[in-house]
């Protein structure tokens, strides 16, 4: 007697789905690939099941949610099935370990405020030594200064002095009037913690760490500046003056790359 297969073993692989949605959609790989900023290879290599390529699971599940947003296709009945297939969701995890292999960094060294203290103190006494040693060799001139006669109350007292007020520090509003022959791009760190990297047109680094939550980054560049978002959905983006209305989930990795004027998603 045969036993028929389960609906599950006849669904298409995550891969082969996504290239039937991306071929029902019209869109070639390189187009989809220049809409989503995930490279051909690793487009190629999805749709044929290989994710050895994305760099790890978190990689995976944001190219599989990019890919399939890209498509017009569900994302999440693959992530699930992703999941299910390479032993299920991990419990989350901090963002920074997750790129601990792509930085080595070490922490700055702090300052010794302790060997400050003691050194200021040492300088306190050694001055009051000093200034006593001295007054007790001048004698009888220190005793008539004392003694000296109280000053005239007539004479007229010194005008205070006019002090002028600090001028205001420019506030991070100063975003929404940027130069309009830059890229100026502003990220912060509204619900959670998220590692991210900006680089400048010419690939220098312009920074490379996990931003905190209520910590915010500028970034500016005469072209373009490129970005990764580890966690994208922690993040609040401002381009050129314009808050990025991208409804970014949870725990999505996202490569963008903004230039001159209106921003658009990468």
């Amino acid at each position: 007697m045969s036993i028929g297969n389960s609906p599950e073993d006849d669904r298409p692989s995550i891969g082969r789905a996504l290239q039937q949605a991306r071929i029902a959609a019209g869109l070639t790989v390189e187009e989809v690939s220049s809409s989503t900023r995930v490279r051909i290879p690793i487009v190629h290599a999805i749709e044929a099941d290989d994710f050895s390529r994305c760099g790890g699971d978190v990689y995976a599940r944001g190219h599989i949610r990019t890919l399939a947003r890209a498509v017009s296709t569900d994302p999440e009945p693959l992530v699930s099935q992703y999941d299910a297939e390479h032993g299920g969701r991990p419990a989350p995890t901090p963002a920074a370990p997750l790129f601990e292999a792509e930085r080595i960094r070490s922490d700055p060294r702090r300052p010794n405020w302790t060997a400050a203290m003691v050194a200021a103190i040492v300088a306190v006494i050694g001055f009051v030594g000093f200034t006593f040693f001295k007054g007790g060799d001048d004698g009888g001139a220190t005793t008539q200064v004392a003694e000296g006669s109280t000053p005239d109350k007539s004479s007229p007292k010194p005008k205070p002095t006019k002090t002028t007020d600090p001028k205001p520090v420019p506030s991070d509003s100063a975003i929404a009037a940027a130069p309009r022959d830059k890229v100026t791009v502003k990220l912060s760190a509204t619900t959670g913690k998220s590692w991210i990297s900006a680089k400048d047109h010419n690939g220098r680094q312009l920074f490379d760490g996990l931003l905190l939550q209520g910590q915010s980054k500028t970034f500016q560049d005469k072209e373009r500046v490129d970005l990764v978002l580890g966690d994208a959905g922690a993040i609040e983006l401002f381009v050129n003056g314009k808050k990025v209305e991208d409804k970014f989930q949870p725990g999505q990795v996202e490569r963008l790359s903004y230039t001159k004027g209106d921003p658009e998603v990468g």
